[in-house]
């Protein structure tokens, strides 16, 4: 019987080797991934370096001298891992495009989009894990000229507009930036809720807990703001 015991533990000890090994296979890189693997993550950069980069990239797009990329180059190492340098939360209108706006090639920006650029839970989890798993030391809320989600919730607020399907609820998410520009009485009511729907989704990200709050109060991450001119392809800081 103790020899059968043995053999009992043996077998199952082996089985159980067995099922750590097919494991580890299963995550571990192939050998030219874990070669390019870097001594330090490419995006273990300040915010303020993120910043300059993103901004550099859209004075480049401004000037007509993006850089010229090789979306070949690099292909192995993104298949590996992403260290992406800034997470934008962007409109989902079809003319804003972060890659191009920024000047950024493939892996270099973590972008959550959304008609209106505001924050949700779903929003929010995204961003939770660039900052949390992917090192991404700044995120960009990015409105932007013209925004039809804006324009939208203006007319609701002004002309008791009623919309249809799930529409109503993206608009409420938006009523509080219209209700800030009111209550400043702008000259122009949209452009004004255009940037103070930014500002109001940066201020609730920088104190969106436990994560994201915890990583700006310790100055890993910064959250700016930013509004996209559709005319001229400027990026101006808010």
């Amino acid at each position: 019987m103790c020899e059968d015991h043995r053999h009992y533990l043996s077998r199952r000890r082996l089985l159980a080797d067995g099922a750590a090994a097919t494991f580890m296979g299963g995550l571990a890189l192939p050998a030219a991934a874990q070669q390019k693997q870097p001594a330090a993550a490419p995006n273990a950069i300040s915010p303020d370096d993120a910043l300059k980069r993103i901004m550099d990239g859209n004075r480049r797009y401004v000037a007509n001298a993006t850089r010229s990329k090789d979306f070949s180059a690099g292909r192995a190492a993104r298949a590996a891992a992403q260290y992406p340098i800034a997470a934008v939360l962007s409109c989902a209108d079809s003319r804003v495009v972060p890659e191009l706006i920024f000047d950024q090639g493939p892996g270099d920006l973590f972008i959550i989009r959304g008609a209106g650029n505001f924050v949700d839970n779903d929003g929010l989890a995204s961003l939770e894990y660039g900052v949390k798993f992917l090192g991404t030391p700044l995120i960009m809320v990015l409105g932007h000229s013209g925004c039809g989600a804006v324009t939208e919730a203006v007319k609701v607020v002004e002309e008791k507009l009623a919309l249809p399907g799930h529409l109503a609820g993206l608009v409420d998410a938006i009523k509080p930036a219209v209700l800030m520009a009111k209550k400043a009485k702008a000259k122009n009511l949209i452009d004004e809720a255009i940037a103070d729907n930014v500002r109001y989704n940066v201020r609730k990200l920088q104190k969106a807990k436990p994560i994201i709050n915890g990583f700006v109060r310790s100055g890993k991450v910064k959250v700016i703001g930013g509004v996209y001119d559709i005319a001229t392809d400027k990026v101006t800081l808010l």
